[in-house]
């Protein structure tokens, strides 16, 4: 008895039978309307799951072939965020600043040097200053705190449903058969609430993770700055409306981008990273109930500083994310700057002033053999789009928040990590572009020469110096929409009632000669 297979085709299902080693023309199920396929395009199709029926729909085929009850074990192929699939080894050094396990690994030193605070305020007769025995054994428990620890945590989380909550089961723990310690277990979390945690987490998270950020920022600046010395003197035609316009040079218009990134990187490192441990609306509720007698806020900008994290006096639950809007707002106005600076290298490469050296192996496309596509300008501006968007998102959500506080933060800031992952990915991408850029001198050359109307401008200018009226409507009646050549451009200045010193200077100024202080600015970056 034969049997059918569906296989899936770009117009809908086909179905053959089994019996045949090679299928005869098959049929489509497309809409409703049966089509035909020809046997040789029919044999090439991958038979993916077994039906009863010609014309079974899509879905229950689609459902056969992989079932999602059954999922996938998670790698690097089946991942569903590229970041940790197929541009893993890009950024996975990022896991130990912004992973899941980071987040838990931040939390547990915000809670062990909480402890460790309470137990120096002599006015907490409960927590009496800890032996450098218990000192210790605290520190050794974030020394030693590995992926195994934050899987414990996990499981505590499974339990209480509760992240922050998770952690404090899990220090006691930890340290509930240390003699000294088992005395004040509860004093762990004492007076917190999950936010003082939580905020300054992201704090230490946020910090690290900046580092890394500016070192990769400093890197695309250093590059871009070595292009604009290394070719400062390199003149070239620039473009205004995509028309050609006076010369500069191609250091310089690299010098442009160097400083400008500069700049947004210098704001990026000087934002105030906040934080607070005020209690569960800001006002030390708890703290001052229980222990009127010490000065809380006092203890609580003392902790929060000696993080490495500036103290916000006035906040609600939560630290209301005002930085971290004011740090992502820089990074992406980093970002813009560096896409304008990737779709000027694209065009420079399509214009020809830069070649791209030739990677063995590599292919540019799979039916044009001699492509050499600027593909690290482009997947650079892709990524910066989805960073920028989400920057941007960020920024805005994360200084909204209801009342004395809301949920929807939280999750937010669970994407911080994927959000820098996509720029770092993305500073990559320009940094091997630029390492396979050549300029091509010849191609810059031919441009110039082709464009002896650009010294319009200055001819026009030498007019209006020496009183020649009406120079601008001359040159333009002169040039423009008109062929000019050298000769032309050299014939309509001996026309010109200039002293012979000045028509001499325009005798000799050239297309590559007119670029201003454009090779200066460019050594001077």
């Amino acid at each position: 008895m034969s049997s059918s297979i569906a296989l899936l085709g770009p117009c809908g299902l086909v179905a053959r039978s089994s019996n045949s080693a090679v299928p005869r023309a098959l049929q489509i199920d497309r809409g409703g309307q049966r089509l035909r396929m020809p046997p040789a395009i029919a044999a090439a199709r991958l038979d993916i799951s077994e039906t009863s029926a010609i014309g079974t729909n899509f879905p229950e085929a689609l459902s056969s072939f992989v079932s999602p009850s059954e999922g996938l074990e998670l790698t690097e192929l089946t991942a569903i965020s590229p970041l940790d699939g197929r541009y893993a080894n890009k950024v996975k050094f990022l896991r130990t600043i912004f992973s899941e396990y980071a987040l838990i690994r931040y939390r547990v030193i915000v809670e062990v040097q909480w402890l460790l605070k309470l137990s120096q305020i002599p006015e907490l007769k409960e927590v009496p200053p800890f032996t450098d025995n218990a000192r210790s054994f605290l520190l050794g428990v974030l020394a030693d705190f590995n992926v195994n620890d934050g899987a414990a945590v996990k499981n505590f989380e499974r339990v209480t449903n509760h992240d922050v909550k998770a952690i404090e089961y899990f220090l006691k723990g930890r340290i509930k058969d240390h003699p000294e310690l088992s005395k004040v277990l509860e004093f762990i979390h004492f007076g917190c609430t999950s936010e003082d945690i939580n905020n300054l987490a992201y704090a230490l998270m946020l910090l690290n993770g900046r580092e890394h950020l500016l070192k990769k920022m400093d890197e695309v600046i250093s590059a871009i700055r070595s292009l604009a010395h290394k070719h400062a003197n390199v003149p070239m035609l620039s473009r205004t409306h995509g028309q050609p316009a006076s010369p500069s040079t191609i250091g310089k218009e690299m010098a442009n981008f160097c400083y400008r990134m500069e700049l947004q990187r210098n704001q990026v490192a000087s934002v105030s990273i906040k934080g607070k441990m005020a209690g569960a609306v800001g006002n030390y509720n708890a703290h001052c109930f229980t222990y009127p007698e010490i000065k809380w806020e006092a203890v609580a900008e003392s902790f929060v500083t000696s993080l490495g994290v500036d103290f916000n006096p006035y906040t609600t639950q939560i630290e209301p994310h005002d930085c971290i809007a004011e740090l992502f707002d820089a990074v992406r106005r980093f970002g813009n700057i560096l896409e304008d600076f990737d779709r000027d290298m694209w065009a420079y490469i399509s214009l020809g002033y830069f070649k791209q050296k030739v990677v063995p192996g590599e292919v540019g496309s799979s039916t044009m053999p001699h492509k050499v596509n600027p593909i690290d300008f482009e997947n650079s501006e892709g990524n910066l789009g989805l960073a920028k968007s989400w920057l941007s998102h960020l920024g805005s959500k994360l200084q909204v928040s209801r009342m004395q506080r809301d949920l929807t933060d939280s999750t937010v800031l669970r994407q911080i990590g994927q959000v820098l992952a996509l720029c770092v990915l993305s500073y990559d991408s320009t940094l091997r572009g630029i390492n396979k850029l050549e300029v091509d001198e010849a191609a810059t050359r031919r441009d110039l020469d082709a464009t002896w109307e650009v010294l319009a401008e200055p001819i026009q200018m030498m007019m209006r110096r020496y009183g020649i009226e009406k120079p601008y409507e001359k040159l333009k009646e002169f040039t423009r929409g008109a062929a000019v050549t050298k000769e032309s451009m050299r014939e309509f200045i001996e026309t010109l009632d200039l002293p012979e010193a000045a028509k001499e200077r325009l005798r000799l100024l050239t297309p590559h000669t007119y670029c201003g202080k454009a090779a200066e600015l460019a050594s001077n970056v």
